[in-house]
């Protein structure tokens, strides 16, 4: 995500851009090299929370199936919610590889910035059983990752927090009657995959059109209510 947009006029719509680093289009036909391990423990339970602030990975839907990415792959958050297929590459260590296994994980956080450019933590990459790509003894392996398209269930959700003047608005699986403008107004990346206004927007219904680096569009028309309260969240049927 590069860049983000809220229009108002009446009803505030929030527009958010993400342009991640790898374009879907051309990254699905290309596997590239870096290296995995495993972090969490077994139940993942060390995942929690994150550079790009998801908080409980179970109950947002993200499930164990996660990782941490380097602070090259993590691009400043940019890589935040997306999806990565990852094999063993035999090539250079077949004696640790499990033949014909793939996973996909979801990027959540960031691993620690003395890591390698390229490596990938995750659960479900070395794993104690037989799910993962590769085995547990292995530690560190070499793999191929490419960048997938995401296969969630539901639709995307969006968490409000801050105060009057500043909304932080979390994207996960976006009185008086405030700014009254016929414009796209520009949000900004806080931190991770939450965008902030510092608009006043108590008391206004809010809708989030979201755009992939693919050009994808989607919307998700008055998914928030117009008497909202901040630290709530708002599920739509609405996927990316």
């Amino acid at each position: 995500m590069d860049s983000a947009y809220l229009f108002t006029s009446a009803v505030l719509i929030v527009g958010l851009y993400f342009s991640p680093k790898f374009h879907v289009a051309d990254a699905a036909h290309t596997w590239l090299s870096a290296h995995a391990t495993f972090y969490g423990g077994s139940d993942a339970s060390g995942t929690m929370g994150g550079a790009c602030g998801y908080g409980n990975l179970y109950t947002d839907g993200y499930g164990t199936n996660t990782a941490a990415l380097s602070t090259a792959l993590f691009n400043d958050g940019k890589a935040c919610g997306g999806c990565y297929q990852i094999t063993c590459d035999a090539r250079q260590v077949p004696q640790w590889c499990l033949k014909g296994k793939y996973i996909t994980i979801t990027a959540t956080t960031s691993a620690l910035p003395t890591m390698h450019s390229r490596v990938i933590m995750g659960v479900g990459v070395i794993h104690p059983d037989n799910t993962s790509t590769s085995k547990y003894r292995a530690g560190i392996v070499p793999v191929l990752y490419r960048r997938v398209t995401c296969r969630r269930k539901g639709g995307m959700r969006f968490t409000i927090n801050g105060r009057n003047y500043f909304e932080l608005v979390l994207i996960s699986n976006g009185m008086d009657k405030g700014i009254q403008t016929n414009k796209w107004e520009s949000m900004s990346r806080n931190w991770g995959a939450n965008w902030q206004s510092l608009s006043y927007l108590n008391g206004q219904s809010l809708s989030f059109r979201i755009q992939a680096s693919n050009g994808r569009i989607r919307y998700a028309l008055n998914v928030v209510p117009s008497n909202w309260q901040f630290g709530q969240s708002f599920k739509t049927n609405a996927q990316i």
